[in-house]
């Protein structure tokens, strides 16, 4: 793991905070629907008002490629900001450099809040142009990066700013940074990963790098589909990659020769369509009718993955084993995570999740606020787990 400075590291008594987060949150009708991101920048927000900072927000939000776009700004944030701070007054400026944002920051003392525009209505922002990333430095006195789901681009916020000023992980970036790190850096072994999702394809790079690792490597969701008929076993019509055959079975081999033991479904929930209230059979892997898809890991399977748990220290989670988001085939992602619960209660296994689908099924299940960790980061966590070096981290390094 990168080392790198944290909060306690600064003197930040009157000084202005250049705090990068990520408020590019779900909105529905102008509603916030989901605060989850919102929540988490809380502690780092408030660290650094109780230190006596002037604190200015910086965030993106959505793709308005560079333009100035209504549509897309971060006004609307303001009161839900202020709400998960306890009420506390935020202030905004309509842009993130420029009068508009000098005049808000100079206007600070201690303790207050800013909010400033959407950094990607400058293209300077996805461009990491230095002299973008100048115009926010001369608004600040210390950087934080409290961002890591924007930690894998390359940006200026993220990268060219952090290295203007001095600089510190906030407290949810250390806190993912340090989870990640136990899980994947330096885990108690046995170490295994339960890897979900539709595509093969879209997570090959996280699969090769994961069979390298990890001792136990369990695959669901549909890749599993395609893993399986690498292997021979027909899945009728199952969402299945064709054309990844080949590459599964590389998959396999390279996991024979790392001593990586691949856990597949034994059984599965299939029904004619993904839909509600479609009649449902379960059935073993290898008798799925030509007319039938896989939508879900059956009872058996489910009782074969929590049996291998058990003997586990740590567990890496990205992608639900099924279809959850329609009944009754999100039964096999909540019955795992059930499983895991009283596991890392009574200590024994470290549990790191981490992906957007990972996040909602979890919540789903009741379980978010019960395993180990939860990342909110998608790309960035993927990235981590894939064993890349992420810009934002690697300019935080001390």
């Amino acid at each position: 793991m990168v080392a790198f400075h944290t909060l306690d590291s600064l003197s930040v008594d009157g000084k202005r905070v250049l705090v990068r987060v990520d408020l590019n949150v779900p909105m529905q009708g102008g509603e916030v629907s989901d605060g989850t991101r919102i929540e988490r920048l809380v502690p780092t927000i408030q660290h650094l008002c109780q230190a006596g900072a002037k604190v200015v927000l910086l965030s993106h939000f959505g793709r308005p490629k560079g333009k100035k776009d209504p549509t897309q700004s971060l006004a609307p944030l303001v009161a839900p900001l202020s709400a998960a701070l306890g009420g506390k007054k935020v202030g905004f400026a309509d842009d993130c450099i420029g009068p508009a944002a000098e005049e808000a920051v100079a206007a600070l003392h201690a303790g207050d809040v800013v909010l400033l525009e959407n950094l990607r209505f400058h293209a300077g922002e996805e461009a990491n142009d230095a002299d973008f990333a100048k115009a926010l430095a001369a608004l600040g006195d210390f950087y934080v990066n409290d961002a890591f789901s924007a930690a894998h681009r390359a940006h200026a916020s993220t990268e060219a700013l952090a290295r203007l000023l001095p600089r510190a992980a906030g407290l949810l970036m250390q806190a993912e940074l340090e989870a990640l790190g136990a899980a994947l850096e330096h885990p108690k072994r046995p170490l295994a990963a339960l890897v979900g999702g539709s595509k093969v394809s879209t997570k090959l790079d996280l699969l090769n790098a994961l069979v390298a690792k990890v001792d136990v490597l369990i695959i669901g969701g549909a890749m599993a589909n395609t893993m399986l008929l690498a292997k021979g076993i027909e899945t009728g019509k199952s969402l299945v990659e064709r054309n990844m055959l080949d590459t599964a079975s590389a998959i396999f081999a390279a996991a024979d020769r790392a001593g990586c033991s691949i856990v597949l479904p034994e059984d599965a929930v299939i029904a004619g369509a993904l839909q509600a209230g479609v009649a449902t059979e379960i059935v073993a892997v290898d008798a799925v009718p030509a007319d039938k898809m896989i939508l879900d890991i059956g009872p058996a399977s489910v009782a074969a993955i929590t049996e291998r748990l058990k003997s586990v220290a740590t567990l890496v989670w990205n992608g639900p084993v099924g279809a959850f988001e329609i009944a009754p085939f999100d039964s096999g992602t909540t019955a795992i995570a059930q499983a895991v619960i009283p596991l890392v209660a009574a200590g024994r296994l470290l549990a790191v999740a981490g992906g957007g689908d990972t996040v909602s099924a979890l919540a789903h299940a009741g379980a978010e606020d019960k395993l180990s960790y939860v990342s909110t980061a998608g790309g960035a966590f993927l990235e981590w787990l894939e064993g890349r070096t992420l810009p934002g981290v690697a300019a935080l390094a001390a």
